[in-house]
């Protein structure tokens, strides 16, 4: 890949560290406290200053995370971030100054997981390290895990493999994770909240972080994400996954209802 140095086997993470994290910012000052704080939470870190150096540290040490500033010289954190997303399905949590939904969607785009806005808690953003991961790690089910289908939708969790009408699906992480849990539940309302904690595993963070995920994942999905069929929006609740399967039952949900509702004919069989 072009500027991405070639891969060689991964430098070895210490006996009990929980894993190891590449830190890509060139405020010296912020990537003291962030590595810091990364240390003292069991992590081996890695750091780096501009995007060439990120991108030889990342083919050097194969890092389970990197937490990624936006802002960098010569070659910005989305670029950097592509690269890193063509080369290796690895998580990325970004940095940024500037919290723009603009710049969140971008950053969805290129293969980002999480944005934190700065200025930061640095344990607000460990605790955002350690849910990525987790999330991340729990992502191959075990084997044999059951298909997922609805909507002219099909996933296959083991394979991380997502399809609409047969045609492949470019899908991060985040994406995957999202569209698998509303197929778990077809029909049912889910509020942000809800989604933030069932799939991010967070108790906190911006609600914006699900609503733009809803919305990328619309334009992978619906015919016309304009006017979604697939995903909907329960004004004032949250979203919900209509499939074909879902839509009939309420439709017959409803017939039966008008049926149970309908006034009885008169005594004798006539009506006046």
């Amino acid at each position: 890949m072009e500027n991405t140095p070639p891969v060689r086997p991964p430098e070895p993470v210490p006996r009990g560290a929980r894993g190891r994290i590449l830190v890509v910012d060139d405020d010296p000052t912020v990537a003291e406290v962030v590595v810091g704080y990364l240390h003292r939470a069991g992590y081996t870190v890695e750091q780096a200053g501009d995007g060439s150096t990120a991108l030889a540290r990342f083919a050097a040490c194969r890092p389970d995370l990197v937490v990624l500033d936006l802002m960098l010289p010569a070659m910005d954190g989305f670029e950097v971030c592509r690269r890193m997303r063509e080369h290796a399905p690895v998580p990325v949590i970004m940095l940024t100054a500037r919290g723009d939904e603009e710049d969140r969607v971008l950053g969805l785009e290129t293969g980002a997981d999480d944005y934190v806005t700065k200025p930061f808690s640095p344990r607000e953003l460990v605790l955002r390290v350690d849910s990525v991961l987790r999330r991340a790690r729990a992502a191959v089910p075990p084997y044999g895990a059951a298909p997922l289908s609805g909507g002219g939708l099909s996933l296959d969790p083991a394979a991380r493999q997502a399809y609409r009408d047969g045609r492949g699906l470019a899908l991060t992480l985040r994406e995957f994770d999202l569209l698998a849990f509303l197929l778990r539940h077809p029909g049912k309302v889910f509020g942000r909240e809800e989604l933030m904690r069932e799939v991010w595993g967070w108790d906190f963070g911006d609600l914006s972080t699900v609503t733009v995920h809803i919305r990328r994942l619309r334009g992978k999905v619906e015919t016309d994400p304009a006017r979604p069929r697939l995903i909907r929006t329960v004004w004032g609740v949250g979203y919900r996954l209509d499939t074909e399967a879902h839509r009939l039952d309420l439709e017959a949900h409803r017939t039966d209802e008008n049926a149970t509702t309908a006034p009885a004919p008169p005594a004798g069989g006539r009506s006046r």
